[in-house]
């Protein structure tokens, strides 16, 4: 018998340790751990982190074994990590329907428990009576599910368990715009069981599902049935959050210890190495002391002046606590692993020689982790009044399995016994490296060959659809539903992924479904979403935003490619020509550079090389799930899904199709609207249904009235009666131009049966024979309201046409005539949302800003402080915007505008405590009354009818406080729109805008130009006077030269600046005057500082619904701010933007 090596002797008391302090609370029959012998409930968290020690005892059993009973003791140590990890699955797969229902509710009481019992795997305690939803537990168990399946441990041995585990994916994915209770079970910090937004579980959610990405967790064994998928956009939305939340750890956590699994191990999810060391620092400095570190400040748990009576704290509690805070030494040995990562020797030996000082000596002289160190009863008030100087004892659990743990862990890795690379096989470590630069290929397809000639005309070739074939080519709502299928599973009643939006990263892959290569055109251009793809400039913005995106978050190997298609909504109105915004922007994506971005124009063939592949085997024809196996397919969100642009290249099929063809034209099918109702006619002489109607608004303002019953009142945009009722809280101011006389109510004509009531059969006869868009809103508006969305018309004898499916209709004709405020409004009455509206609004709470939505006072006005599931969130915001349905739409509108700033602008935001979208709605509605010199009934409406870019571009300008210009133009005749067309152009210091200072410039060349030909006449003329002896010669030189100047000069037309209303339209610019430098024109800004001021502040009940309380201050009256002096005492901003008030 071989004697034993040292570095055996040393494995054998490490197992004996092992054996003695975490085996020992192990169940025989389930696996699992108790959290102590008096204790006998299983916490997930705790049971992962406790048994990490034995899965490293076995791997370093396993490459020291120097004897057959060293590789036996390897074996019997990694299948007790077997055996726990399936007492967890098992423990999940026994509240499998709560996974199925928090997908789509995500909701605390249908989470996963974060305790069970440790002998049956059920659960101990009711859904609302624990603070349950803890995604960083369920993301750890999968990050560590993963680590460990790679490592050579096979834990998932069914189909079944896969497809539970792919489900546990989606449970998680949305992580980053869930409120959970966190990893000390509090929620808040004041414990009062409210669920906040926690970094700690965005980041362990984050590293879960890059883990587990494209793994097999049945490992060598396994096949394409067994592996998981996960959507990269998920995981930067993640990335994105923490990032903007580090390094504060929630709303009410300053900083949080629990952050030390995030920033290293075992999560790794953050990749700014200078954000880890702030984020580590802040730790040390804020939360270390002599015994460990604080879990966080004000941290009341098992301290003297806790009452462990009551589940949660009093309001003021919090108080009491402070200077107090136990202290855990669990968290050195995460500094003692971060140094062994790191490679820092010194960090390890002083974090060693600290935590040997504290161990507890048991039995047999084992050292021993004790839970927490807390400060005696008697010298509480010494300790609050010096920190950091009374002795303290060890209470709680002894051993502490999770901190045991993780010291046997840290001993293992500091002693050698342990490489970095064992306990992180999946390489998460290297998180923090350099990523090379991004280069975003873009293949632009033309829609069919007349876009193509189109381009061609313009020296730009690209290929057609039809051209890239067997290429298949679809828009990303397609990809939503193949995704759709994945996780499904009948014996387990799991549906799959819920249908959500899939972003950019999502559809800058290439995919294999069937051996058939398949890309998907970006969402950002699928018009059959929310109506912002309507608006070709709006496309182009937001492809410039997605390409910077894409340089920036893509982390796979080889390179993104984006398909940007040029449909026929891209050309002119009349079709002949490409869009000029569409068309520069090609132009700039030829030269290498966009936004910022790297790109490489070229054909698809060209990128197939270089792009990455995702196979989607769970579709392949041996698969078990089918296709068409099931109901749902043809049940779509009628918001969602309206029609397919591509449809046509997929309508030749043949008897050979295969089931894929088959499934995607079902797609396309089920989401294309059918035409229904009679075209267009853009003559002028069109004669109204109801002559005596002007615009949308007329006619909905009497509706309830002609109807003769109690029917709510549905505003199409700020409505007359309301506006001129609430004028003085909106601080709208009212022109002096007299306004244009609107029909009376009593012109007003529709069809009656012999009841007096509104006939509506009559009114579908009407609008077969209507070719006016507005009319056809009008009447499709009447039967809403009195019949109701889901009526079944009839219309030219067909079944099945409801006054949803014309609306939809109506919807698209809308877009293509760019009526935006008929799009708005049909918009509220279909109840579409923003794909991304959760997002948008997460990305606004983790800047640590508020959100409200709808008009002052509450309990009108709604404050959204925590994360909402999408359907809860839109339901909000159309009860705080009331009756006013359109309001409801643009709110959408603004909070992804606003969450598109503060992720590239976040400056714009600082000092901002309260974004109050209500009143931010009505600041931009009174910019438009003060620069057009309008009416505010006028303003509002023109504010609803401005394109999607426009309105994005106004709200820019109001949030930097820089100079806006408006410009007027004259509508097509055929518009049903009364307003005018304007649009929002920046201003210089001149007082112009752009497009007007480059046509000065031209202007002024020209005049140089004629300057110097008059110079050379005149010397022409200087010769001839010099040779020439007659008088009469002479003189009629001398009259010839002044016919040069005698034409009076070009006027250059000047578009009215938004705060000078009343500096003249239109000026005279001499030769003289343009070769002049054009003094700087001073910028009276003072009204929108005090329209903005209060707006976004703390208090949410300020005078004047938020503003200023003492009205506009004009220009002309001294001081900007004796407005703001007149409500209470406000902090100025350096900038010019939203202040904070303090009344």
């Amino acid at each position: 018998m071989r004697s034993r090596s040292n570095s055996g002797v040393r494995l054998d008391g490490y197992a004996r340790l092992v054996q003695q302090t975490i085996l020992c609370y192990q169940n025989p029959v389930t696996g699992l751990l108790s959290a102590s012998h008096e204790q006998k409930d299983a916490w997930v968290r705790d049971n992962i982190y406790s048994i990490l020690a034995v899965w490293g005892l076995g791997m370093a059993y396993r490459k020291n074994a120097d004897r057959d009973e060293d590789k036996a003791k390897a074996y019997e140590l990694e299948q007790n990590v077997v055996k726990l990890m399936r007492g967890l699955l098992q423990c999940m797969m026994r509240q499998v329907h709560k996974v199925e229902k928090f997908k789509h509710t995500q909701s605390t009481k249908d989470s996963l428990h974060a305790k069970y019992n440790t002998a049956t795997c059920s659960t101990v305690v009711g859904d609302d009576q624990w603070g349950h939803l803890q995604v960083d537990a369920t993301s750890l168990f999968l990050l560590f599910l993963a680590q460990m399946t790679a490592s050579g441990l096979r834990i998932i041995f069914t189909l079944d368990e896969v497809a539970f585990v792919q489900n546990l994916v989606f449970y998680i994915e949305a992580a980053y715009k869930v409120a959970d209770y966190g990893m000390w079970e509090r929620g808040d910090k004041t414990n009062q069981g409210i669920p906040e937004l926690n970094a700690s579980s965005v980041g362990m959610a984050k590293a879960a599902l890059e883990a587990i990405d494209e793994l097999d967790l049945f490992g060598a064994h396994g096949g394409r049935k067994s592996v998981i998928h996960v959507l990269p956009d998920d995981v930067e939305h993640c990335q994105s959050i923490l990032f903007s939340m580090l390094p504060r750890a929630s709303t009410s956590k300053e900083i949080d210890a629990g952050l030390l699994s995030i920033i290293s191990f075992p999560a790794f999810a953050v990749e700014d190495m200078n954000l880890v060391n702030v984020t580590k620092n802040e730790i040390i400095s804020k939360l270390q002391g002599r015994y460990g570190c604080c879990r966080f400040l004000r941290d009341g748990y098992k301290t003297p002046r806790e009452d462990p009576n009551r589940l949660h704290y009093d309001p003021a509690e919090l108080k009491l606590f402070e200077n107090i805070e136990c202290e855990w030494p669990v968290f050195w040995t995460y500094f003692i692993i971060d140094g062994v990562f790191n490679g820092d020797a010194v960090q390890v030996q002083e974090y060693r020689e600290a935590l040997e000082g504290i161990l507890i000596r048991g039995k047999n002289g084992i050292h021993l982790v004790p839970e927490l160190y807390a400060i005696p009863p008697n010298k509480v008030d010494e300790e609050y009044k010096n920190p950091h100087t009374v002795d303290r004892v060890p209470l709680g659990k002894l051993p502490h399995l999770w901190g045991q743990s993780l010291y046997i862990l840290s001993s293992l890795l500091a002693e050698g016994f342990l490489a970095t690379g064992e306990i992180d096989p999946l390489n998460r470590r290297f998180s923090t490296s350099v990523k090379p630069d991004v280069v975003v290929q873009v293949t632009v397809l033309a829609e069919n060959n007349h876009i193509k000639d189109l381009l061609r005309k313009h020296g730009v070739n690209v290929q057609s659809i039809a051209d890239i074939h067997p290429i298949r080519v679809q828009p990303g709502r397609i990809l939503s539903h193949i995704y759709a299928k994945l996780g499904r599973n009948k014996n387990m009643k799991l549906s799959g992924r819920p249908y959500r939006h899939i972003g950019v990263l999502g559809t800058s892959k290439l995919y294999v479904i069937r051996n058939q290569i398949f890309t998907f055109t970006p969402q950002f251009t699928d018009q059959h979403h929310f109506y912002l793809a309507l608006d070709n400039e709006m496309i182009v913005e937001m492809l410039r935003i997605e390409l910077a995106y894409l340089c920036t978050c893509w982390r796979m190997t080889g390179r993104p490619t984006l398909t940007f298609p040029i449909t026929h909504t891209m050309l002119t109105n009349d079709g002949s020509d490409i869009h000029s915004a569409v068309l520069s922007t090609i132009r700039k994506l030829e030269d290498g550079y966009f936004g910022g971005a790297r790109v490489k124009l070229g054909s698809l063939s060209e990128f197939l090389t270089t792009s990455f592949y995702t196979y989607l085997t769970f579709l392949d024809p041996d698969c078990d799930e089918k296709l068409f196996n099931d109901d749902s397919e043809g049940s779509f969100s009628p918001d969602s899904d309206l029609g397919g642009y591509l449809e046509d290249t997929y309508n030749q099929v043949t008897e050979s199709e295969d089931e894929l063809d088959q499934y995607i034209n079902h797609l396309l099918q089920s989401t294309s609207s059918k035409c229904y109702l009679p075209p267009l006619s853009k003559k002028t002489e069109d004669s109204h249904v109801f002559s005596a109607i002007h615009s949308t608004r007329d006619i909905l303002s009497v509706m309830a009235k002609a109807k003769g019953l109690e029917i709510p009142f549905v505003p199409m945009t700020l409505p007359t009666k309301v506006l001129s009722a609430h004028r003085k809280s909106l601080n709208l101011v009212d022109s002096p131009q007299p306004l244009l006389n609107k029909a009376p109510e009593d012109d007003f004509q529709w069809p009656r049966d012999d009841h007096g009531d509104v006939d509506c059969d009559k009114l579908v006869e009407q609008l077969k024979d209507c070719s006016n868009l507005q009319d056809q809103a009008d009447i499709l508006y009447i039967l809403y309201v009195i019949k109701g969305p889901s009526w079944d018309t009839n219309l030219s004898g067909q079944h099945g046409v409801t006054v949803h499916n014309l609306l939809s209709e109506l919807y698209g004709k809308a877009g293509l005539n760019q009526e935006w405020g008929l799009i708005r409004y049909i918009s509220g009455l279909l109840r579409k949302k923003v794909e991304v509206l959760a997002e948008a609004c997460t990305d606004l709470l983790s800047h640590q800003k508020q959100l409200t939505v709808g008009l002052p006072p509450e309990p009108r006005e709604k404050t959204i402080s925590a994360p909402l599931p999408p359907e809860e969130l839109t339901k909000l915001i159309y009860e705080a915007s009331g009756q006013d349905i359109s309001i409801a739409v643009l709110t959408q509108e603004i909070v992804v505008y606003l969450a598109m700033y503060v992720r590239a602008q976040p400056s714009l935001f600082v000092e901002m405590l309260r974004l109050r979208i209500g009143l931010i709605i009505q600041v931009m509605a009174t910019e438009l009354a003060r620069s057009l010199n309008c009416s505010g009934e006028e303003a509002s409406e023109s504010l609803m009818n401005l394109s999607p870019f426009d309105m994005k571009n106004l709200l820019h300008h109001i949030l930097s406080g820089k100079e806006f210009g408006v410009e007027r133009s004259v509508r097509p005749i055929h518009s049903s729109t009364s307003s005018p067309a304007i649009s929002i152009h920046e201003v210089g210091h001149t007082g112009v805008t752009k497009t007007e200072r480059s046509g000065i410039n031209r202007l002024r060349s020209e005049m140089k130009q004629m300057t110097r030909r008059f110079s050379a006449d005149e010397q022409l003329f200087s010769v001839s006077q010099a040779v020439a002896s007659s008088a009469h010669s002479s003189k009629s030189a001398v009259n010839h030269a002044p016919r040069l100047l005698s034409s009076p000069p070009p006027r250059v037309v000047v578009s009215e600046c938004c705060c000078c209303p009343s500096r003249a339209p239109t000026s005279s610019l001499t030769p003289k005057d343009l070769n002049r430098d054009p003094a700087p024109h001073p910028r009276p800004l003072a009204h929108r500082r005090q329209t903005l001021a209060g707006i976004t502040s703390a208090g949410g009940s300020g005078r004047a619904s938020g503003y200023a309380g003492g009205g506009w201050t004009e220009p002309s009256t001294g001081s900007p701010w004796d407005s703001t002096r007149r409500c209470g005492r406000s902090f100025r901003s350096p900038r010019v933007g939203f202040q904070g008030r303090v009344t």
